[in-house]
C-alpha cells in the first residue's frame, strides 16, 4: 500500500489515522478499500486481533473490606503497632485499588498521544504526554522513539527541514527531520497550545493568551549579535526590589490554637512583610485518617475540615481580606502548608504550584513527609517546603533519608526553569537559546529535582533532630542559664549539616531561643519541659533552613545572582502553650533582581533597527530556493503503466524540499484537448493515480525518482460480466490531471512550481478483465515495473484504443 500525505493526503485515510492514533491501539486501513490491514499498540507491537474491550468495561468493586487478623495472647513486643501499621497500609491500598479500577477516571496514561504532524520527508511524528516523540513512516510502521524533554507535547509545526515542538512546560524546541535537537528555549511561562507558520516567523500561542514570533533563521549567527548587545545594556532594563517574607512552623499536636496565640506567633511580626508562609504538623492524625488521606492522594483529593479551620483562623489573625490575600495551600495527612500575600504585592506574585511527598510506612503514608508550594515573585521562583521527619533520638539516618527523599521527589506541575526565566518576556529566542552542542537527550537520571532549579528554597517544620551526648538534667540546666552556644554543639542537625549529610548547601540563622520540644501542654515558661516518666531531653526540633542563589557569601544581587536574602528575625514564641511544641517564626529580607520587560523590548527593538542591514542580508541568504529540473512535463498512462519522474537538485550546497499536489482534473474531449480543470479540493489524487513518494528532501547535487502509476483497484465483487459496476455511471472518456511540483529551500517560505500533465487513456482492453488477471493485479500492489516517461507524440496506441 502506497500513501500520499499532506494536501495530497487521501482524506479517508487521514481521518482514520488521526482518529485511531489518539488511542492506545492504532488500526491501519487501506486508503481505498478501507480493509483493515494491521493493528498495533502504542509500543509499536503488531497485534493479531482487535481487542475492543477496554478497562472501563471491567467491574468495579463498590465495597472495601479490610481484614484485621486477631492477635495471639502471647503477642510479640510492638505487635499492636505492627498490626496498626498493616491495617493502615491495607486500607489505603484497598481504596487505591478501587479508585484506580473505577472507570479509568484516575489512571494517568503517560503514553497518550497528544499531537501529530506530517513532515516534509513524508514521515509522521506524534507526541505523547510523557514527552516522547514517535516517528512513523507512511505505512504506519514505528521507526524511532526520541525523548528530548520530559513534559507533555502539546503541538507541532513544520517548516522546511525543521520541526517545531511545543510543550506543556512552555518550552519550544527545533528538531531536524531525523529528530536531532537543534535548539531549545523557553517560549512562554505557560503551556504552548498552538504553533503556526507566518511570513518570516513561527508563531506560538500560550495558554495565557500570549502570542510570540520566532524567526526562521534561529539559531544563527544573528542570535549571537543580538545576545551580546542585549547583555551589554543590562543596566538599562535591570530592576531590584526588596520583599520581606515571614515563615512560621508549628507542630500543633492535633490541638487547636486561640486567636491570641496566633497573634503572638504571626500577627505581631507581620506588619512589614509582603509574604507569609505557614507550615503545620500533626494537624490531624489517627489510623483511619491516615488511611483515608492516602486514598485521597491516590484519587487527587486533598485537605480536611480541620485543615480548613486552621487556614481560616490564621487568616483572621493576618487580617485576611483587607491586608492579605490567601494564595495557595496543600495538605498531606497531618501536614499543612499555606501562604498569604499582601495585596499591594499581589500583581507581582503568581504561578502557584503545590506538591507532596509521603515518607511514612513504606513511603506511602503521610504521617511523615513534606508538602511544598512554589511561587513566582518578580519572575523568580521561591519554594516553601513544610516537613515532618522521622522521630526518636537514634533515628538520625532515617531523618537524613527522609529529607533526601523529599528533596528528590518533590515534583511540581510545571517546569521550574520556565518560571524563573526572566527572558520569558522577550519575543525572541536568542536570550535563552540552547544549541545542540549543549542540549542532550534527557533521561530520569540527568534531570535535576525541581527544588534544585528554584532561586530560593526554604525548608521548615518539625525536623525531629535532637541533642546528643547530654542528659535531661544537664540540658535543663543549660537552658535555664541560657547557655545556647554549648547546647548548639550537641545539636544533631548542626553536626549532620557540617558533615554534609543533610540540607546540603543550605544554612540556618544562629539559634538564640530555648529548645522548642518537649513541653507539657498549658504550662507556661521553661518549667513546662517534660517532667514525666520519659523525661524527653529538650531539643530544637522545629527549625527553618534556607538557601538563595548566592554561590559565595559576598555575592551581590544581579541577573546572575537574582535572589539574595538575609535574616531579620529568628525566634520561638515561648508563651504559647496549646501544644507540646513551641511555634517558631523567621523573617527574611529578600533582594530580587529581575527584568523590566517593556524596557527590554524597547532595547531589543533598537538593536534590531541598528542592525537592520545585517539582519536583512542574513535573511536573504536563507530565502534561496535550490534550482531543480524535472525529466518530463507530460506523462501518459494506461493498463497499469508506471512512469518514473526524476527530480534533480542542481544546488551544490542547499537541500531541496519538494511535494507533489494535484491542482485539478479534467476530461479529454474528442479532439484530444482537455476541458477546464476542476479543483479536487481535499480529495488529492484521483482514484486511478498513485504518486510515490509525493514528498521528500533531495540532497545537494542529487536526484530522486518519483513513481507515477496507473492503478486498477477493483475487486471481483465489483465486476458484472467482466465490466466494473461503478464504471456504468462514470465517464469513460480519457482523463487528465495537472500536478504541481512545489520546491522550496530548508529555511525559506518562498516556493517554485513545476507543472506536470498526467493523462489516463481509457482503453477497451482494460475494461474486459477476467478473474485471473484481476486477482494477479490486485496482489502486485507496489511491485509495478518502471518505464521511461512517455511523450505525447508517442500515444498513438491510446488513440487507436479510444476509436475502438
Amino acid at each position: 500500500m502506497i500513501l500520499s500525505l499532506g494536501l495530497f493526503f487521501n482524506s479517508s485515510f487521514l481521518k482514520s489515522f488521526v482518529h485511531n492514533i489518539l488511542r492506545v491501539k492504532v488500526f491501519f486501513r487501506d486508503a481505498r478499500s478501507k480493509e483493515l490491514l494491521k493493528v498495533f499498540n502504542i509500543e509499536g507491537q503488531i497485534e493479531n486481533r482487535v481487542d475492543t474491550q477496554s478497562v472501563q468495561d471491567q467491574p468495579v468493586e463498590d465495597e472495601m473490606k479490610v481484614k484485621f487478623v486477631s492477635s495471639n495472647k502471647k503477642e510479640k513486643p510492638h505487635g499492636f503497632l505492627q498490626r496498626s501499621r498493616n491495617a493502615i497500609m491495607g486500607a489505603a491500598d484497598a481504596v487505591r485499588r478501587v479508585a484506580t479500577r473505577g472507570a479509568g477516571a484516575f489512571v494517568d496514561d503517560t503514553k497518550r498521544t497528544e499531537a501529530m504532524v506530517l513532515t516534509a520527508d513524508g514521515m509522521i511524528w506524534s507526541g505523547c504526554t510523557n514527552g516522547l516523540l514517535v516517528q512513523w513512516d507512511g505505512n504506519g510502521n514505528r521507526v524511532s522513539d526520541i525523548l528530548h524533554h520530559q513534559c507533555a507535547v502539546q503541538c507541532f509545526c513544520t517548516y522546511g527541514s525543521r520541526m517545531y515542538v511545543g510543550y506543556v512546560s512552555g518550552y519550544l524546541q527545533i528538531l531536524d527531520l531525523d529528530g536531532n535537537l537543534t535548539a531549545s528555549w523557553i517560549a512562554h511561562s505557560s503551556p504552548v497550545l498552538k504553533l503556526a507558520v507566518g511570513v518570516d516567523h513561527i508563531y506560538s500561542l500560550a495558554a495565557h493568551g500570549g502570542i510570540r514570533g520566532w524567526t526562521f533563521t534561529s539559531p544563527s549567527p544573528l542570535d549571537n549579535i543580538i545576545r551580546s548587545e542585549i547583555a551589554a545594556k543590562e543596566a538599562v532594563y535591570l530592576r531590584r526590589d526588596d520583599v520581606r517574607i515571614l515563615v512560621g512552623t508549628w507542630n500543633v499536636g492535633q490541638g487547636r490554637a486561640s486567636h491570641e496565640s496566633l497573634l503572638s506567633w504571626l500577627g505581631s511580626v507581620s506588619s512589614d512583610v509582603g509574604i507569609v508562609a505557614v507550615g503545620l504538623q500533626e494537624v490531624e492524625m489517627g489510623a483511619g485518617f491516615l488511611a483515608m488521606s492516602a486514598a485521597k492522594e491516590t484519587v487527587g483529593l486533598e485537605g480536611s475540615a480541620i485543615g480548613q479551620w486552621w487556614q481560616d483562623t490564621i487568616g483572621k489573625a493576618l487580617d485576611e481580606g483587607t491586608t492579605f490575600e490567601r494564595m495557595g495551600s496543600r495538605q498531606l495527612a497531618g501536614l499543612l502548608i499555606s501562604f498569604w500575600v499582601r495585596k499591594n504585592l499581589r500583581t507581582h506574585v503568581g504561578d502557584v504550584d503545590a506538591a507532596a511527598v509521603p515518607c511514612g510506612f513504606g513511603r506511602a503514608i503521610g504521617n511523615k513527609g513534606g508538602v511544598g508550594l512554589r511561587i513566582r515573585v518578580y519572575d523568580r521562583t521561591i519554594c516553601f517546603v513544610n516537613c515532618h521527619l522521622a522521630a526518636h533520638l537514634e533515628a538520625v539516618n532515617r531523618r537524613n533519608a527522609d529529607y533526601d527523599h523529599i528533596y528528590r521527589n518533590m515534583v511540581f506541575s510545571r517546569s521550574t526553569s520556565t518560571l524563573n526565566s526572566a527572558s520569558a518576556g522577550v519575543s525572541t529566542a536568542v536570550n535563552m537559546m540552547k544549541t545542540s552542542n549543549t542540549t542532550t537527550t534527557l533521561n530520569t537520571e540527568e534531570t535535576k529535582p525541581d527544588l534544585a532549579e528554584a532561586d530560593m528554597v526554604i525548608f521548615f517544620g518539625d525536623f525531629n533532630y535532637r541533642l546528643f551526648g547530654i542528659s535531661y538534667d544537664e540540658a535543663r540546666d543549660f537552658v535555664s542559664q541560657r547557655c545556647f552556644d554549648w547546647l548548639r554543639e550537641k545539636d544533631q542537625l548542626r553536626a549532620e549539616m557540617k558533615a554534609g549529610k543533610v540540607f546540603q548547601g543550605m544554612r540556618e540563622a544562629i539559634i538564640r531561643f530555648p529548645p522548642t520540644y518537649k513541653f507539657e501542654r498549658h504550662r507556661p515558661g521553661l518549667a513546662g519541659y517534660d517532667s514525666g516518666e520519659k523525661k524527653r531531653i529538650p531539643a530544637w526540633c522545629d527549625r527553618i533552613i534556607y538557601r538563595d542563589s548566592r554561590s559565595t557569601p559576598v555575592s551581590e544581587c544581579s541577573l546572575e545572582c537574582p535572589v539574595v536574602s538575609s535574616i531579620l528575625l529568628y525566634d520561638a514564641v515561648m508563651d504559647v502553650t496549646e501544644s507540646d511544641h513551641k511555634p517558631v517564626h523567621c523573617k527574611f529580607h529578600v533582594k530580587i533582581a529581575h527584568v523590566d520587560r517593556s524596557e527590554r523590548r524597547r532595547v531589543f527593538g533598537e538593536i534590531l533597527k541598528n542592525n537592520e542591514n545585517t539582519i536583512k542580508s542574513m535573511l536573504d541568504e536563507y530565502r534561496i530556493i535550490p534550482e531543480t529540473i524535472v525529466s518530463t512535463e507530460s506523462i501518459i498512462l494506461q493498463n497499469q503503466d508506471t512512469c518514473t519522474l526524476r527530480i534533480t537538485n542542481k544546488s551544490a550546497q542547499e537541500k531541496a524540499i519538494f511535494k507533489i499536489i494535484c491542482d485539478g482534473q479534467s476530461t479529454v474531449k474528442d479532439d484530444g484537448d482537455a476541458s477546464d480543470y476542476r479543483l479536487r479540493g481535499s480529495f488529492g489524487f484521483p482514484r486511478w493515480l498513485e504518486v510515490t513518494p509525493a514528498a521528500g528532501v533531495i540532497k545537494p547535487d542529487s536526484y530522486i525518482e518519483v513513481s507515477v502509476h496507473h492503478e486498477e483497484f477493483h475487486t471481483l465483487e465489483e465486476f458484472v460480466d467482466g465490466i466494473p459496476q461503478n464504471w456504468w455511471c462514470e465517464d469513460t472518456r480519457d482523463k487528465e490531471v495537472m500536478l504541481s511540483l512545489v520546491v522550496q529551500g530548508c529555511c525559506s517560505n518562498d516556493t517554485r512550481k513545476h507543472q506536470i500533465r498526467v493523462r489516463h487513456c481509457f482503453s477497451a482492453k482494460t475494461v474486459r478483465i477476467d478473474s485471473k488477471s484481476n486477482g494477479s493485479r490486485k496482489h502486485q500492489g507496489g511491485s509495478t515495473n518502471r518505464s521511461e516517461p512517455r511523450q505525447p507524440s508517442g500515444s498513438s496506441d491510446g488513440s487507436d484504443d479510444r476509436r475502438s
